[in-house]
């Protein structure tokens, strides 16, 4: 193997030659404990990603983001514009909770739970290896000339992938209008759903383009997480590490060897770590932008210490302050309690929120150009519009009382407000001049279901 110098070590990404080139990767197949642990965790999140679209909580989808419309739907729960609040806080939760797991575990995330990884490596690398062999059996055809097997066995697996992407660009779309939308657009003749076909071939062309073709390079080119680990990681995250003070120095195996007199360590130099990279880097040389935490390298490292008689863990999940300082275990430091603190308290602040959100949401305002009106009984009348959305997905039938002054829904004596819709109208308030504390005041109005408040809403009333 050649030996990588530290001095160019860090010149360039591992997929990329000194000339500019692509170095296309050819991984071997992992086959250990985290590899099927991992194999588990993609079936579930697969599962639970494909029938997404179709699981229902009261009636509504579990969850669908209606960028379109501006309708959004989490866990059962309308979200509309006038939301959009929440959705900022939720933001800055998603983000301090990265940070966090970050600081304290590295990218776990990346190995474990990312879309990208899950289909790379769970859907579209495994179908590789059952069509094409394993690492040297998928070298070895690519630079075959063209024949019957390469043809036959090139041609299958870009048909299934074509297929996936298809499935996969489907079940995203359906995140997006709703699985009632998506197979109108399947079902129906493509002319009546023009954009929804564009929009399913466009989604489709994208991620075979991605698994494919693009693969590792989303995360090293594209995903932006992997350049903040510079920032975000310190000595105390765990990550997947090679423990150099046991490994070193590096010789071949000998059997009945004492290794200890030949001053070797326990890395065997086998390369196996690089050989089941997915992204194609030696994990010996320490914690590298490219390294996403899928442990294929760990599972490999281990089958070789079980075969040669040395312990295992020679590469494991640890950090690197307890491998140079040969301690083990977890422990806390002031960044991660400070994000952690952080979190709990966003967290807390984001799900009280979501408790005290109303039902509706309501604005009434003072029409336009319309003066204060006098009445021969002493009171004066403010004429106001209305607008109230629903927020739920059923019918409301709404009264509205001020609580200052009386108000008079003009034509009518209740709303009708739809599911998921919107009423508006016009309504009068009276105030008796005497009641009036000066020229302007504020006046509340209060908005119920069978006599259940639902909102209360400020407005100014104007008096002569």
């Amino acid at each position: 193997m050649k030996t990588v110098e530290k001095t160019d070590f860090r010149d360039k990404i591992t997929t990329v030659d000194q000339s500019g080139k692509r170095v296309w990767l050819y991984p071997k197949m992992p086959k250990g404990k985290f590899t099927n642990c991992r194999h588990v965790v993609n079936s579930i999140l697969l599962i639970l990603l494909f029938a997404g679209p179709f699981i229902r909580i009261n009636e509504q989808p579990v969850l669908m983001l209606n960028i379109l419309e501006r309708k959004f739907i989490i866990f059962g729960q309308i979200f509309w514009p006038q939301d959009f609040y929440l959705f900022g806080l939720a933001m800055i939760v998603i983000v301090v909770f990265v940070v966090l797991f970050t600081v304290v575990y590295g990218r776990i995330f990346c190995g474990w739970i990312c879309p990208q990884t899950i289909f790379m490596e769970g859907v579209f690398r495994r179908i590789e290896y059952w069509i094409e062999g394993d690492w040297t059996a998928r070298k070895k055809l690519d630079k075959q000339e063209w024949n019957a097997e390469k043809v036959w066995k090139k041609g299958i697996k870009h048909l299934i992938f074509l297929l996936i992407s298809f499935l996969i660009s489907n079940t995203f779309l359906a995140y997006i209008i709703g699985s009632e939308e998506l197979l109108k657009i399947i079902t129906e003749p493509p002319t009546e759903h023009l954009s929804g076909f564009i929009a399913i071939l466009a989604f489709t062309g994208a991620f075979y383009g991605v698994f494919a073709f693009f693969r590792e390079q989303v995360c090293t080119n594209v995903c932006p997480y992997g350049r903040l680990q510079g920032v975000l990681l310190d000595k105390k995250s765990i990550v997947v590490a090679y423990d150099y003070k046991r490994g070193e120095n590096r010789g071949k195996f000998r059997k009945n060897e004492d290794r200890q007199a030949s001053l070797k360590g326990d890395c065997v130099d086998c390369s196996l770590c690089v050989s089941v990279c997915p992204t194609g880097i030696d994990i010996r040389n320490g914690t590298q932008l490219e390294c996403i935490n899928c442990t294929a390298c760990i599972d490999a490292c281990d089958s070789i210490m079980d075969n040669v008689g040395l312990a295992k863990g020679l590469i494991r999940y640890d950090s690197e302050e307890n491998i140079a300082e040969g301690k083990s275990g977890f422990h806390w430091n002031v960044r991660s309690i400070a994000y952690t603190v952080v979190l709990i308290v966003i967290s807390t602040l984001l799900t009280g929120l979501l408790f005290i959100r109303t039902e509706i949401d309501a604005t009434i305002l003072r029409t336009p150009g319309m003066m204060p009106q006098s009445h021969e009984d002493g009171r004066v009348s403010n004429l106001y519009n209305y607008k109230i959305i629903n927020k739920t997905n059923k019918e409301m039938i709404l009264e509205m009382e001020s609580l200052t002054g009386v108000s008079n829904l003009v034509g009518k004596k209740q709303i009708t407000l739809p599911a998921q819709g919107t009423a508006e109208g016009a309504l009068f308030i009276y105030m008796d001049e005497g009641e009036m504390s000066g020229l302007s005041q504020q006046v509340v109005l209060q908005i119920t279901e069978a006599g259940r408040p639902l909102k209360k809403v400020k407005t100014k009333f104007i008096g002569r």
